[in-house]
């Protein structure tokens, strides 16, 4: 990807653990890599077809004397961020925040923090058999658009499918949504299980029926798309036996290739209708 390059803006600020360094004041110096497609404006040689720099160099310099910060981490984190939301053709940024007047007590040249972030596409699986079933599935969505750190790319069809695991249950429906989220995995996890907790979702009998079921399918190439930990296993270990599932990834994604398995979501469609 491309590549905008910021180096050695400097900037007086007031970030630091102790007292003197809060009120008194120093500089630091910081260092952006803006990844970002640069051929539309080089082709067309038109500003606003790029990201300008001389912009981005004082939205940096006002942000970090307008806040106030202990950590060097906080101020490469909430700048990374800001940036991000600011500057919608950067979809990655590496950052580094140097304090070359730390109060160590001994020679040295600088110190810093550095930090790599960016958008991160994902798919959500959505169900319903309860209540109004639409109504909390588009009231799902709703809410997820409105938060500034996901933005919703494709919804597809909202479906009617049987109940999965063997529970007698109404029927659900179903469907999946594309997003880019600026949340990391455990993250954006929790972000949908407020999402579930709000429309009351109960976890009383496995598969059993649910005001709002939303569960993570794919994170983008993180660790190569596979991501297990103790709260989170991606891509969903079940998906591949999911009519309900796959059905709508066919319709906004047919070509994704599922990273374990390395069939695309149609070959994985095909494959479940001849079991």
């Amino acid at each position: 990807m491309d590549k905008i390059k910021i180096k050695g803006l400097k900037v007086f600020a007031h970030h630091g653990v102790y007292a003197e360094e809060t009120k008194k004041g120093q500089n630091f110096f910081v260092d952006a890599d803006l990844y970002t497609g640069t051929r539309t404006a080089g082709l067309t040689d038109e500003l606003e077809q790029s990201t300008n720099y001389g912009v981005v160099c004082h939205f940096i310099t006002r942000y970090m004397t307008e806040h106030t910060c202990k950590l060097l981490e906080a101020v490469a984190e909430n700048l990374a961020e800001q940036i991000l939301l600011a500057f919608p053709l950067v979809e990655k940024i590496r950052l580094e925040i140097c304090k070359p007047e730390a109060p160590i007590g001994l020679p040295f040249e600088t110190v810093s923090v550095e930090v790599f972030r960016g958008w991160h596409s994902a798919y959500v699986a959505l169900g319903s058999n309860m209540g109004d079933r639409e109504n909390f599935l588009e009231e799902a969505v709703k809410y997820l658009k409105e938060d500034p750190k996901i933005k919703v790319r494709k919804i597809s069809d909202f479906i009617e499918t049987k109940p999965y695991g063997g529970v007698e249950q109404p029927d659900f429906l179903n469907g999946v949504m594309e997003l880019v989220t600026l949340y990391d995995p455990e993250e954006l996890l929790h972000r949908l299980q407020t999402e579930e907790n709000l429309a009351k979702r109960k976890r009383e009998v496995h598969w059993g029926p649910r005001t709002l079921d939303l569960d993570l399918l794919f994170y983008d190439d993180y660790e190569k798309g596979i991501i297990r930990t103790e709260e989170l296993t991606v891509p969903h270990p079940d998906l591949q036996n999911r009519d309900f599932v796959l059905k709508p990834m066919c319709q906004i994604a047919p070509f994704l290739e599922h990273p374990v398995l390395h069939k695309s979501m149609q070959e994985l469609w095909e494959q479940l209708q001849k079991k």
